[in-house]
């Protein structure tokens, strides 16, 4: 499961990456918007695959799209 967590990872820090980049937004805002939508589709899609086989904590903060949380408890959890 370590692999799939660490794919979860990934996807979770480009999305906050995503988020930070001013200078995207500024300059491309639908590129951004984009970006943002496709990492939040795969979130979603990894939560839909993993939903029963994952630690109750980490399923409440991504039902609450409590992202920097949800890779804390990752990290803190050495699940990646």
């Amino acid at each position: 499961m370590t692999a799939h967590y660490q794919a979860l990872a990934e996807t979770l820090k480009k999305r906050i990456e995503v988020i930070s980049d001013t200078e995207l937004r500024d300059s491309n805002p639908q590129q951004q918007l984009r970006q943002l939508q496709q990492a939040s589709e795969s979130i979603q899609a990894w939560h839909s695959a993993h939903r029963g086989n994952i630690p109750s904590q980490l399923n409440h903060f991504l039902q609450q799209s409590s992202l920097s949380k949800a890779l804390d408890y990752l990290e803190s959890e050495g699940l990646i």
